[in-house]
């Protein structure tokens, strides 16, 4: 009887081993089962159909708000950048000759039909390209994508500066032809009194520019600067959105996410990263505009060259002013628009 109820004890308590074992087991799998459910739910975040339509919509109206607070300094940068021996005298001479000569909507507000094509199409493939970078770095880097540190934000800022060069440089070159119109009209060997240049200044419009551009030099014309376009949107957006990233984990108050900030906060983030962005690519973006609004094709290399020979390593940076100027409240709005946007379209 002793053995029996012995045997019995011992098959109870192997019985309850097991039930012990299993029970765990059981709880193991159900963690990491919910461990992969939140990283398959991070990735389809990132990745998924409604989040990049999202990021489009968002970046759309991040662009429309861009353009539309920041297209007068904008236009005195072109100016600088292309014509230094006309506006030698500084920023605020070029601001009022053109408000002068030309007004605010065909001079200060010059080629903004274009740049709002150029900054629609840009931000809306921008932050839709920047999401699906940002999954991707992660990936490569091991890392949750909640818990991207800024240097990965960068390098997927850097990834997607090189697609949305190519819907960034048609439009940004008849955006920078039309504001250096006037001047390219007046420097001309054919035009030498200014009265004819006048009458010519007042039949050139975007979609007239447009026609004479696909006329005259094809379809590849649009993408005359490309180049240039994609050495200056790579290395800025690593600092653009390096940029932000760092200002939003410096203002980000204990105990609230990044997203809490609130609007002020979002525009100094984005003030933050238009600075960074222009103050690293400046010179880029001087032989950007030259090759762009210049009849003659040239290469990167020879015309950085060129400038720096002529006129010297100052050239590089004529026009920094204004774009400084104009950048904080224009990033500004990009992101507060861009963010609002993404939280009206989230909860809908």
């Amino acid at each position: 009887m002793l053995n029996v109820t012995a045997d019995k004890d011992l098959e109870n308590l192997g019985i309850q081993q097991l039930t012990l074992l299993q029970l765990i087991k059981v709880n193991v799998i159900e963690v990491e089962d919910k461990d992969k459910g939140l990283n398959m739910e991070g990735s389809s975040k990132a990745v998924g159909g409604k989040d990049v339509f999202i990021d489009l919509l968002s970046g759309t109206a991040g662009g429309i708000a861009s353009v539309y607070v920041g297209q007068p300094g904008d236009t005195i940068k072109v100016k600088m950048q292309t014509f230094p021996r006309i506006y030698s005298k500084g920023m605020v001479n070029c601001f009022m000759e053109t408000l002068r000569n030309d007004g605010i909507r065909r001079g200060l507000y010059a080629g903004t039909a274009p740049a709002l094509i150029a900054n629609v199409a840009e931000n809306s493939i921008l932050f839709a390209a920047y999401g699906v970078c940002q999954k991707a770095v992660a990936i490569g880097c091991s890392q949750p994508l909640d818990n991207m540190n800024p240097l990965h934000n960068a390098i997927a800022g850097f990834l997607a500066g090189f697609f949305s060069s190519f819907t960034l440089c048609p439009a940004e070159l008849i955006k920078c032809r039309l504001q250096a119109v006037r001047e390219t009209l007046l420097t001309e060997a054919c035009i030498n009194i200014a009265e004819s240049a006048e009458v010519k200044l007042k039949s050139i419009g975007p979609w007239t520019l447009t026609r004479k551009v696909f006329v005259e030099e094809g379809f590849f014309g649009f993408y005359r600067g490309l180049t240039s376009t994609i050495a200056r949107e790579m290395p800025g957006y690593f600092f653009f959105f390096g940029g932000y990233e760092i200002c939003r984990h410096f203002l980000t108050p204990p105990g609230k996410r990044k997203e809490e900030i609130g609007s002020i906060r979002t525009m100094v983030c984005g003030g933050m990263g238009g600075v960074a962005f222009w103050t690293a690519i400046f010179p880029t973006d001087v032989v950007k505009s030259r090759i762009q609004v210049s009849n003659v094709k040239q290469t990167v290399i020879r015309c950085m060259t060129e400038i720096i020979r002529k006129e010297g390593v100052r050239a590089l940076y004529n026009g920094l002013g204004p774009t400084l100027f104009r950048t904080f409240p224009a990033t500004g709005a990009l992101f507060l628009a861009y963010e609002h946007t993404e939280k009206i379209l989230n909860t809908l």
